[in-house]
């Protein structure tokens, strides 16, 4: 595992919006948003019938989903799944390759989304977290600074590579404009503005 690469870019694909809802998928990608590099990746399809002993579903996002491209919605037929509680394993095996608990850092797309939705699933199955809290970042600020500050919006400008809404594929973009943006925030930047 190249050390430089202590960072995560979660992503969950739910058919709820709050905080206990229930995962369909995770996807994650470790990245460094300092150099763009992107390294290995975490994708896993849960089991949904067990998924929903451990949240609640939201019938707005359900609709939502309905609306949806066939793409997107095949997660939903998907034979290859595993319950919650095994790809949470999954998952920490995967991330214990930064090690020390407190150097891993999860990005989330919304400061109350991924990471706290994961936060709540762990709670649920009565696991530990397999990162400290102070860790947790969020995508969407970053973007928001992106906007106000430097006039730029690589959410949108970048194109998207794979399939929206497949957990995967969605942590890989914000991976790579998360990292457009950090690349603008270099030292310098803004004595070059004034």
């Amino acid at each position: 595992m190249n050390i430089e690469l202590n960072d995560v870019m979660l992503d969950l694909e739910t058919i709820g919006q709050h905080s206990n809802a229930v995962i369909v998928s995770i996807g994650a990608v470790f990245f460094n948003p300092l150099t763009g590099n992107i390294g290995a990746e975490f994708y896993q399809v849960i089991d949904l019938e067990d998924a929903m002993n451990y949240g609640t579903v939201d019938g707005a996002t359900l609709k939502w989903w309905m609306k949806k491209s066939d793409e997107a919605r095949a997660i939903f037929n998907s034979k290859d799944t595993m319950l919650l509680k095994d790809a949470l394993l999954e998952f920490n095996d995967w991330l214990y390759q930064i090690e020390g608990y407190k150097n891993r850092i999860v990005w989330g797309n919304g400061a109350t989304f991924d990471n706290t939705i994961l936060t709540n699933a762990y709670t649920a199955t009565k696991m530990t977290k397999p990162w400290h809290f102070s860790n947790d970042r969020d995508v969407r600020t970053v973007v928001d600074m992106g906007r106000r500050i430097l006039n730029i919006d690589p959410k949108k400008s970048n194109e998207f590579k794979g399939n929206p809404h497949n957990a995967l594929d969605d942590a890989k973009h914000q991976a790579k404009y998360v990292s457009d943006i950090y690349h603008l925030f270099k030292p310098g930047y803004f004595d070059a503005q004034i």
